[in-house]
């Protein structure tokens, strides 16, 4: 865990480490609100249009928490922006799942339930990636470089 020490220095490590794992929990709220958001502007606009915008918005929420100045710097506005980022992230994988699970459906030639599988292999895929990375990054990096600036890199690699 690196969110407790960079962001949440200031209170007790058990207490980090709780805030840590918030910032992940607030994202579960904010992800029904994006199904509904994204939801209704897909059948009103176009599904494809809204999956791109989620796309989008993940990625770009995604590379800039790799990019987030720590608790030393800027203080309160660090855990602010992280868990503002993680609520951005989450938002949009609300549209974007089911925007993509519609999409892929309604695009299939046939096999329907083949082709839209893909959409739930996909999280376990980038769940395995996600993770091989930061497997990776703490393979090549010492402790201390790992927690000083090795875990943004996968962050900013997913750009």
């Amino acid at each position: 865990m690196v969110f407790n020490t960079e962001f949440f220095p200031q209170i007790s490590p058990t207490m980090g480490t709780l805030a840590a794992f918030g910032t992940f929990g607030v994202g579960f709220l904010f992800r029904q609100l994006g199904g509904m958001v994204f939801g209704h502007f897909g059948d009103r606009l176009a599904r494809k249009r809204m999956l791109m915008i989620t796309v989008w918005m993940m990625g770009i929420a995604t590379a800039f928490i790799g990019l987030l100045p720590s608790f030393a710097s800027i203080g309160w506005w660090a855990p602010v922006l992280l868990v503002t980022l993680r609520a951005i992230q989450w938002f949009a994988v609300g549209g974007e799942w089911g925007g993509a699970a519609l999409l892929a459906v309604e695009s299939a030639p046939k096999k329907k339930a083949f082709y839209s599988s893909g959409v739930q292999v996909g999280y376990g895929v980038g769940l395995l990636l996600a993770t091989g990375s930061i497997s990776v990054v703490s393979h090549w990096t010492t402790n201390e470089e790992f927690v000083t600036w090795g875990w943004r890199l996968p962050f900013l690699c997913s750009a």
